[in-house]
């Protein structure tokens, strides 16, 4: 059920939030928190619900390995271990299972092959989510001590579907005071807004540039050859059509969690404005960095031997985020292209340490940064490593005037939105910018004791106005919801 479908706008949302907020006004906080937990079940259901056993099953195991793990201190490090391991296996046979068999049919030609396996809407994310919980619960020594807070947890559909990857201790504090008490009328009015114009980045923005993107990776995949043009056309709008998906679906989860009185972490603050890939993944899909560096950077060693070893540990953390995101060598080699990246600007750092570069340095820094990240782009969106190399050499000009004439509609139209697009994300504040939203430090939780007034930066009157227009705007166009890309991970 997208949030940008009519069922989710006109249907399901205003009864969740009806039964909610009418439990909570009579004092009934725990019918209140079971109300959400039985509306994400319904949310998550509405795609299959054959698979609603499936993370129905990993809650109730890893709530009550949790448990298991505090009575027995003793063990508690074995049991981490088989908890850890418990939660890959599942991921790696609904996700892996395909392309494991697949590769080493085509290095072996030993003829292996398994009946596909549909991949489960989101065991990336609950998987992921659920591993932190287990190796935090470890090091505290201490077990989430409600079921229905844990499973809300896990299971709130404004993040169950593509994230915010949330920490426990973020969540549980909040899930624990969910339903009781008085929630600030801000909260909902901040939260439609927020959601509305996330609405719009998705359905208007994201979806508008994906008419350029599509036309051009399908045509390569077809078989065709595109001239420089429309080459760097095409890759430019993914890039911004990825972009607004994921900052809209992003805006769009902590506008649903301000209606409920929940506050989710940030997951973007406008990673097109970095001037250094450090940068950028310290903007770019944040809770996913904060995982790969505090369980499996860190795990690895991190940069406590040495520069050389620290690299090396920046290129395997990248390579398996790449693999995070989907089953294909392409995402492989992404993230390890990122890791490269990485490894590059770090030893640049140190080489460069004492040397302020000023203005001009800053702009070159970012103009470099989104060439190598709409290059990474590429690979990200190709449906193979021939796809990808086939418009990387368009892009640098070696397939000269390409074959296919008149494909991408309106040349001159989608480069003007191209140039308008990278205007918006690079010089206009971010929607959050626009109201006093929490701000988690970099890596920590969320820090806030109950739940104080949110309200809008921006004028009263032009805050409305702009909710108007694009919610109009958005409104006219969601018979046709379009798919969120980061749902296929």
């Amino acid at each position: 059920m997208l949030f940008s479908s009519l069922v989710f706008i006109l249907a399901f949302l205003p009864l969740s939030l009806v039964g909610y907020h009418a439990l909570r006004l009579t004092g009934r906080q725990a019918l209140a928190k079971a109300w959400i937990v039985a509306c994400s079940l319904f949310f998550y259901g509405w795609w299959d619900w054959r698979y609603v056993a499936l993370v129905c099953g990993s809650i109730v195991a890893n709530f009550g390995w949790s448990r298991a793990m505090e009575r027995r201190p003793g063990k508690s490090k074995t049991m981490l271990l088989a908890g850890i391991g418990g939660n890959l296996l599942l991921l790696g046979y609904y996700k892996y299972a395909n392309f494991f068999v697949q590769t080493v049919d085509a290095v072996t030609g030993a003829g292996w092959h398994i009946a596909h396996i549909v991949l489960p809407l989101a065991i990336s994310f609950y998987t992921f989510q659920q591993i932190a919980y287990l190796i935090e619960s470890h090091r505290d020594g201490k077990a989430a001590a409600s079921f229905v807070d844990y499973a809300l947890f896990v299971l709130f559909f404004p993040h169950l579907i593509a994230g915010p990857i949330t920490h426990h201790k973020e969540m549980l504090p909040q899930f624990a005071t969910l339903g009781a008490g008085r929630l600030p009328r801000s909260y909902v009015q901040v939260g439609t807004t927020v959601f509305v114009l996330g609405l719009a980045k998705k359905v208007l923005l994201a979806d508008g540039f994906a008419m350029l993107a599509d036309p051009a990776f399908g045509a390569v995949r077809d078989g065709a050859i595109l001239s420089a043009g429309d080459a760097w056309l095409g890759a430019l709008s993914y890039t911004l059509q990825l972009y607004f998906d994921f900052s809209g679906y992003s805006d769009m989860a902590i506008g649903l969690g301000l209606m409920f009185g929940v506050l989710l972490p940030v997951n973007f603050a406008s990673p097109y404005k970095a001037t250094s890939i450090v940068e950028f993944w310290r903007r770019w899909h944040i809770s996913l960095s904060r995982f790969l560096r505090n369980y499996l950077y860190i795990a690895l060693g991190g940069n406590r031997h040495g520069p050389a070893r620290r690299y090396a540990n920046l290129l395997v953390t990248m390579a398996l985020g790449g693999l995070w995101h989907g089953a294909s060598w392409t995402f492989v080699l992404w993230g390890t292209l990122h890791g490269l990246y990485l490894v590059i600007n770090h030893a640049w750092g140190v080489l460069t340490s004492k040397v302020d570069t000023g203005a001009v340095g800053r702009v070159l820094g970012w103009l470099l940064t989104m060439v190598a990240v709409v290059v990474a782009w590429v690979l990200f969106r190709a449906e193979s490593f021939g796809s990808a190399s086939s418009i990387l050499f368009s892009m640098s000009g070696a397939n000269g005037p390409g074959t296919v004439e008149g494909f991408l509609f309106a040349r001159p139209l989608g480069w003007f939105a191209v140039v308008a697009g990278f205007v918006v994300v690079t010089q206009l504040p971010s929607v959050l910018e626009l109201v006093d939203y929490p701000r988690s430090t970099p890596g920590l939780p969320i820090e806030h004791d109950g739940l104080k007034p949110v309200r809008w930066r921006a004028p009263a009157w032009g805050t409305a106005a702009a909710i108007g227009v694009a919610g109009a705007l958005a409104f006219a166009r969601l018979p046709d919801p379009g798919i969120f890309l980061y749902f296929n991970f």
